[in-house]
């Protein structure tokens, strides 16, 4: 199947999905999507189970979408973009002391959690899993993922200065996952010995790269806002930041999806206010929620189709069962360590470290990183416990936090 042809199909597939779930189904969109995905991909492996060729099509289709590639160097930095552009500026830097501790201190925590506890099961359980491997599959569970969460919170009605939170730890920690991840992919297939100041140099290039690159491009773009009064120029203008920054930012091996999210903040509030008519600010929200909303339909409906690339063998399953309890502990234990100490200087929310915890969304990034692994890093194995992992976070995680916030309030 050609790509074009692929593209089609998912988009026809996920504009069926759209109008079942708004007619009848009435989920939250990105959980109702997957969903239904998911529904179809498993009826596709039952029929080939009792010989059917029904999923020939479909498995032609998902094969001919490289998902890794389609959103680590596509769709992500036009969604973390459009993510960022409606973050509050005075909100995050009231709360930046708990968003830059959880966003680096809350993900390294879980990774060591994540891939010891998984180590001691590996070797239980007989998984033949070198250590490494667990870390990896540690650094790509961990981050949370903005646009699981950002969709989702939004809905949720937590209280403010929680979904500030939340919503800023997922679109900072993500980068800081992605370091973490690369560093221990380069140990793990041999390209770099562990030392810790490659670490470190690899880290400040990544992260602090990415940032102020995205200080610099986004403030381009705002000087480049400023001087016009057009809403068709201005729009084009924020799409070649994203697009040509992303590209550029991948070139020079630095963070992109940091800089992604400092261009959107940036442009979101000092250009918004300073740059920008009422009628440019209108068209600009219009064009980058449409924007939002049609990527982020497309990746949910093919994180539903991923299935369909699993190796489905039980032990793996049970593999995927047992890492959602782990990844679900060290998020809790991440995050609570943290609060504990800060509550002495900071008032929280009630049962902020539980919403924080059930609230913390894997999505399509750990899929993602999961797929680009090589197959000597137990990758099959990796896959299927990510997607597993990511599964349970959005259908049931996703599905119930409204009313872990609402009871939380009551």
């Amino acid at each position: 199947m050609s790509p074009f042809n692929a593209i089609a199909v998912l988009m026809t597939l996920t504009a069926g999905f759209v109008y079942v779930n708004h007619r009848f189904v009435r989920l939250p969109m990105s959980i109702g999507l997957m969903f239904m995905s998911l529904l179809v991909s498993v009826a596709i492996l039952i029929l080939e189970m009792f010989g059917v060729p029904a999923g020939l099509q479909a498995d032609e289709m998902v094969t001919g979408i490289d998902f890794s590639r389609v959103l680590l160097e596509g769709m992500l930095g036009l969604l973390l973009f459009a993510g960022a552009l409606h973050v509050n500026l005075d909100d995050l830097a009231e709360n930046r002391l708990e968003i830059i501790v959880f966003s680096t201190v809350g993900v390294l925590t879980s990774t060591f959690l994540v891939g010891a506890v998984v180590f001691l099961l590996s070797t239980v359980m007989g998984w033949e899993m070198r250590p490494i491997h667990c870390f990896l599959f540690g650094a790509l569970i961990s981050p949370t993922d903005p646009i699981a969460v950002l969709g989702i919170m939004k809905k949720a009605g937590a209280p403010k200065s929680l979904e500030t939170k939340i919503s800023g730890e997922s679109l900072f920690n993500d980068g800081i996952g992605v370091v973490v991840f690369l560093a221990l992919l380069q140990i793990a297939i041999g390209t770099k010995r562990l030392t810790a100041g490659g670490v470190v140099a690899l880290f400040f290039k990544e992260a602090a790269g990415g940032i102020l690159f995205g200080l610099a491009a986004g403030y381009l773009a705002y000087r480049m806002l400023r001087s016009i009064n057009n809403y068709q120029v201005e729009v084009i203008i924020t799409l070649a930041l994203v697009l040509g920054g992303y590209a550029l930012g991948m070139a020079l091996h630095i963070s992109a999806p940091l800089a992604m999210v400092v261009a959107g903040i940036l442009i979101g509030n000092h250009g918004r206010r300073l740059a920008m008519s009422e009628t440019t600010r209108t068209h600009l929200d219009t064009f980058w929620e449409l924007i939002d909303e049609v990527l982020n339909a497309l990746l949910f409906v093919l994180i539903g189709l991923e299935v369909l690339v699993l190796t489905l063998r039980w032990d793996y399953l049970i593999a995927g069962f047992l890492a959602v309890p782990v990844a679900l502990v060290s998020r809790l234990i991440s995050i609570g360590g943290p609060i504990m100490v800060l509550k002495r200087r900071r008032t929280y929310a009630p049962r902020s470290v539980m919403i924080m915890t059930w609230g913390g969304l894997r999505g399509g990034i750990s899929v993602a990183l999961a797929l680009s692994l090589p197959a000597q890093c137990s990758r099959e194995l990796i896959l299927t416990m990510t997607y597993v992992v990511v599964a349970f976070s959005v259908l049931v995680q996703g599905l119930s936090i409204s009313k872990l916030v609402r009871a939380s309030a009551g």
